[in-house]
């Protein structure tokens, strides 16, 4: 037991050590991790065989994480990503596995091995690189859903992968003495013909869509009534978990089969419920996987042939880098978006330790060979957050200049909207239909087209751009709104537009109340924080269910909604952007007198309302 809690310790202080000062210093989460394994591994030899046995475990947090992802897309999402999907994905899959093949296969090993080394080199790393794209922000960019599509048909193209490999036994591999089972395939298709192997996997499938879709409400439901919490968490864990046996005792990959249920289940109203559940279960499995990578890598292997080890990861990352940036510009893709995903991309996947131990089981591959392969795969994914930080400081500057080229604009309005996303396109609706004529920029060419087909006139361009606010009349409208989800360039465009224009009215998007309190200094006119309205109704909403009647609850909520206003001018005044607010003794005192005044309004308005009702 005092092993156990000896390891459990190590594995947690490195965590807690190298985590927050690789994000301290920009380096991200993930190499801390990996830079946190390296040190308790071949450095230090805190950690040892079980490490290997541990990564294993921790596999499953890639798992929950695809559980998760699929629970963020909705079905027609899915479907609408098909071209990307197949056209993306399966280009990039199909030629990195034949040029890898054929590069195998000049140096002097069989077909048979070059197809299997071919199939380890396609696959990147799901884990590394979906949580890099969270932390960063880029998720949602078009180089990020292009990045999420390709590792998704990967993830897909595991089980083909998986059915293959046995068909490429090599005699002269078979008396070579194999590692550890781990990566053994043990399920219920095993010596089934193929129509009863291709009719048990759609069964499978079939019942996660069917379960996911008719029993987990009741299921859910009936838990929920217990009104505990744990028990909850314990029906999320136990879903994902007997989803993932099910998809490994029908021989797919376990992480494909949570994807589809999480995404059956993107409309449940326990959608938000399992996410919070899960998600720190995902975190510290994830964490861990990525500990147990750097310090599974082998120094003694590494330092006696490094030179080919090198030569071999360096060159897999080149060829994949190649490939993907050749995928994305036949796709169509805007060069920073090819570039971030050929980046984010470039290196050999957690999966690529599957299949390495799946063929070396199978003997398609000898353990010499397989000792290289998982040094490549390790060294590639310790590499990716070096490339993710060259894109950040290096790429992306210089792909700025070299986007898709911006339309000309050739119309002015009234008004001047930059960002035509669901917080723009409400505006601009409103405006159209009362008469006002505008000016729409948005910087995203997808949403662009997408405007155009359903006859709103959108102009492709970066909105913070100078020339392209003057193109659309900066100088002569009588109004600018900022809705891009962008707080930076949201207070340099209201910096510019004032300098430019200082008679122009700026309502400006704002994230929070720091961010108000900038956009106020920089000289915006009205500033409206994303979710503020909609908190607003939902609290007149609470107040109705409370008892209260809806006329005294909307004068309740606007008279907040007032005091609000004037509360933030008042903090916006005395906000010093060089201090923490906890510290500025004149902010917390003003913030104090106003919470004071407003309670005292409140209850004021609340008594006039109970006057009123009594006199009629």
């Amino acid at each position: 037991m005092s092993s156990i809690l000896f390891q459990a310790f190590v594995y947690l202080i490195a965590a807690v050590v190298a985590v927050p000062i690789a994000k301290r210093i920009g380096l991200g989460s993930v190499l801390g991790y990996l830079i946190a394994g390296l040190i308790i591994g071949p450095f230090l030899g805190l950690v040892g065989a079980e490490t290997q046995d541990l990564q294993h475990f921790a596999e499953f947090g890639v798992v929950m994480m695809l559980f998760l992802v699929g629970l963020e897309l909705e079905p027609r999402l899915l479907w609408e990503m098909k071209n990307r999907l197949i056209g993306l994905g399966g280009f990039q899959v199909g030629i990195t596995t034949l040029l890898i093949a054929l590069i195998a296969y000049n140096f002097g090993f069989a077909w048979q091995t070059s197809i299997a080394i071919g199939f380890i080199g396609a696959l990147s790393s799901t884990a590394i690189v979906l949580q890099t794209l969270g932390e960063k922000g880029l998720m949602k960019t078009e180089g990020g859903q292009s990045s999420f599509s390709v590792l998704l048909f990967q993830d897909i193209a595991v089980i083909p992968m998986l059915a293959i490999v046995p068909l490429l036994t090599l005699p002269e591999f078979a008396m070579t003495p194999m590692g550890d089972d781990h990566g053994s395939s043990h399920s219920l298709v095993d010596g089934l013909p193929g129509w009863a192997m291709a009719l048990t996997t759609l069964g499978a499938i079939a019942a996660v869509v069917f379960g996911g879709h008719y029993l987990s409400r009741p299921l859910f439901r009936f838990i929920a009534q217990s009104k505990l919490r744990e028990i909850f968490t314990a029906s999320a864990l136990m879903l994902v978990i007997a989803i993932a046996l099910l998809m490994e005792l029908v021989g797919l990959s376990p992480a494909l089969g949570t994807f589809l249920a999480g995404v059956v289940l993107a409309n449940s109203e326990y959608r938000h419920e399992l996410e919070s559940d899960i998600e720190p279960f995902k975190g510290l499995l994830l964490g861990l996987f990525f500990i147990t990578v750097g310090a599974g890598i082998n120094l003694d292997l590494l330092t006696d042939q490094f030179s080919l080890i090198a030569m071999l990861t360096l060159g897999a990352i080149l060829l994949k880098f190649s490939v993907l940036l050749f995928v994305g510009h036949f796709m169509g893709l805007p060069k920073p978006a090819s570039w971030l995903m050929a980046m984010g991309l470039c290196q050999v996947g957690e999966f690529g330790f599957v299949l390495i131990n799946f063929s070396l089981q199978n003997h398609a591959i000898p353990q010499e060979l397989a000792s290289l392969l998982s040094l490549v795969v390790a060294l590639s994914m310790l590499l990716t957050p070096f490339l993710f930080i060259l894109y950040d400081k290096v790429i992306s500057g210089r792909m700025a200049d070299d986007e898709q080229e911006a339309d000309e604009i050739d119309d002015q309005g009234t008004v001047i909207i930059a960002g035509h996303g669901r917080f723009g396109q409400v505006i601009n609706r409103v405006l159209l239909a009362s008469g006002t004529k505008t000016v729409v920029l948005d910087h995203q060419s997808t949403l662009v087209e997408g405007m155009r087909k359903f006859g709103m006139r959108t102009f492709f361009g970066d909105a913070s751009r100078p020339d392209l606010l003057h193109a659309a009349g900066l100088h002569s409208a009588r109004m600018l709104i900022i809705a891009i989800d962008d707080p930076e360039r949201t207070i340099e465009m209201v910096k510019f537009a004032k300098r430019e224009h200082p008679e122009i009215h700026i309502v400006a998007r704002a994230t929070d109340r720091h961010h108000v309190y900038e956009l106020f200094r920089a000289g915006a006119d009205d500033i409206v924080r994303e979710t503020f309205d909609s908190a607003v109704r939902a609290s007149r909403y609470a107040l109705q269910g409370l008892g209260e009647e809806e006329e005294n609850a909307r004068r309740i909520t606007s008279l907040y909604v007032e005091h609000d206003r004037k509360n933030l001018l008042d903090l916006a005044r005395v906000w010093e952007p060089d201090m923490v607010v906890a510290d500025n003794e004149e902010y917390k005192s003003v913030a104090k007198e106003n919470r004071e005044l407003l309670t005292e309004a409140i209850q004021a308005l609340k008594g006039k309302c109970g006057k009123e009702q009594l006199e009629e």
